[in-house]
């Protein structure tokens, strides 16, 4: 895939961060479903980490300032774990093969999501010591993984079909030309 072709999915992706958490929190989804999380997981997977990356600093940072969400406090560990999701998607969607793009899908987003929530866990529990407030791994826990399950139940049903059905549209590439499978089993 082209550069301008990437860069104009990241656009897109970059735009959805904004677009999205508007949505879901009219409906008063957004906590929970964790809109922002999509698109630049998506960013990640189809355009490569460098663009995932660049999605989930800018994806944020934009939506904060058109609609006040997140906050500035919610940006110094949402940052951290967007890029990570960005960065960790892309990245093992690059390295992993196993003949099966939605395995290859799946694969590459457990360990983002993972890693996302780690990364956004550590930038919280600094901000938190910084300012003398108390953390603790329970705390964690529960906004990171309890809070959120819905959302991540969404984004490991939604965003591999949705890389399936633009491949299945030709607008983006096949992840196996020849040989392997390009559908779900």
């Amino acid at each position: 895939m082209s550069s301008v072709k990437k860069a104009c999915i990241c656009s897109i992706c970059t735009a959805l961060c904004y677009v999205l958490p508007l949505a879901f929190h009219a409906i008063a989804a957004g906590s929970v479903l964790s809109p922002m999380h999509i698109p630049v997981l998506l960013c990640g997977l189809i355009c490569g980490w460098q663009y995932g990356v660049f999605c989930g600093v800018a994806g944020p940072v934009i939506s904060s300032l058109l609609s006040g969400m997140p906050s500035t406090v919610q940006l110094v560990y949402m940052i951290p774990e967007l890029a990570a999701y960005g960065l960790f998607s892309g990245l093992f969607f690059k390295l992993l093969h196993t003949g099966h793009v939605y395995a290859d899908l799946l694969l590459s987003m457990i360990p983002a999501l993972i890693l996302g929530r780690v990364a956004g866990g550590i930038a919280r529990a600094i901000f938190f010591m910084a300012s003398a407030q108390s953390y603790s791994v329970s705390l964690w826990v529960s906004a990171y993984i309890v809070e959120t399950l819905p959302g991540v139940m969404l984004q490991l049903v939604l965003i591999p079909s949705l890389v399936l059905v633009l491949m299945k549209a030709k607008l983006i590439p096949l992840r196996y030309p020849a040989g392997g499978t390009n559908k779900i089993k």
